[in-house]
């Protein structure tokens, strides 16, 4: 399957950041994309470096206005797109959601969030209510989508349930970017740190891993730091945990990356982790901490 990518530096506009996606989608779509993921929350700024009750005006429902634009980019591209949204579900109630798009435009499922980050800049509870749709991939006509979000790329478990669901991929559209304090060491432990637990979670699962980051610096609206340096590093790994595309940690890029889902069967007979695993030991998994 081709997948392409986009990783991009948004601006304060929200119309001209979208306009670039699609203009992006398109150029993806011709070069043979069948499959288009996004970075999260790609129609604006990463609103949530403050607490401001004004940003969740950025928020829209889902289904809406803001979904029929990319309902008709995937229909006219004729491609799965993959999509990260600020969702209002109801008064008070706003979701981290990921909606993925059939090649006909209508929606073949979405996914909220279900770990949700409160550190300086990255104030995420503020704003989203933790996801309650749980680890279900997304049927599409390119395969059973894995689809996760930014903060759930460093557990294991929602990969692993994901895989156990049938996802024959995992996909991780991302915000994440070093914070202005930060010495140089200290941002390459990071950034090795963020590819090496996901690449884990392609080889432990015998999937392979898409991961899509934003790029660029963003200012801090609150003036309280530095801003965050988004790492961009967007990244295509096979089911061996092998990278098959990684992009700029500095600039924009678009690619399109072949990906063999079919390898996945012969992977997982050379590693049977599936197989092998003690499911009759692993109680407390679902404890916070065992004393």
């Amino acid at each position: 399957m081709k997948i392409g990518i986009i990783q991009q530096h948004n601006s304060i506009e929200v119309n001209l950041n979208q306009e670039r996606l699609l203009k992006k989608i398109n150029k993806l779509a011709s070069d043979g994309a069948e499959l288009i993921v996004l970075q999260e929350l790609h129609n604006s700024l990463y609103f949530c470096q403050e607490e401001n009750v004004e940003n969740f005006e950025l928020a829209t429902p889902i289904p809406g206005d803001v979904t029929q634009i990319y309902a008709q980019a995937a229909k006219e591209n004729n491609v799965v797109l993959v999509t990260s949204l600020f969702e209002r579900r109801a008064a008070g109630l706003y979701h981290n959601t990921a909606v993925v798009f059939e090649k006909d435009g209508s929606i073949a499922g979405k996914y909220r969030k279900m770990h949700i980050p409160d550190d300086p800049a990255y104030y995420e509870k503020f704003y989203f209510t933790p996801g309650d749709i749980g680890f279900e991939p997304i049927n599409t006509s390119v395969g059973n989508l894995g689809v996760l979000v930014c903060w759930d790329q460093w557990y294991p478990e929602a990969a692993r349930l994901m895989a156990l669901r049938g996802a024959e991929i995992l996909i991780y559209p991302t915000a994440i970017g070093f914070e202005s304090s930060d010495n140089d060491s200290e941002k390459n432990r990071q950034l090795n740190a963020w590819m090496t637990v996901q690449l884990g979670h392609a080889v432990a699962n015998g999937i392979p891993v898409v991961t899509v980051n934003r790029v660029g610096h963003e200012p801090d609206p609150s003036g309280l730091t530095g801003g965050i340096q988004f790492w961009g590093s967007s990244f295509i790994a096979g089911q061996q945990g092998e990278i098959l595309h990684c992009a700029s940690s500095i600039d924009e890029e678009e690619a399109v990356v072949d990906v063999n889902l079919e390898r996945t069967e012969r992977v997982r007979r050379w590693w049977p982790f599936l197989r092998d695993r003690r499911i009759d030991y692993y109680k407390g998994l679902d404890k916070r901490f065992i004393d």
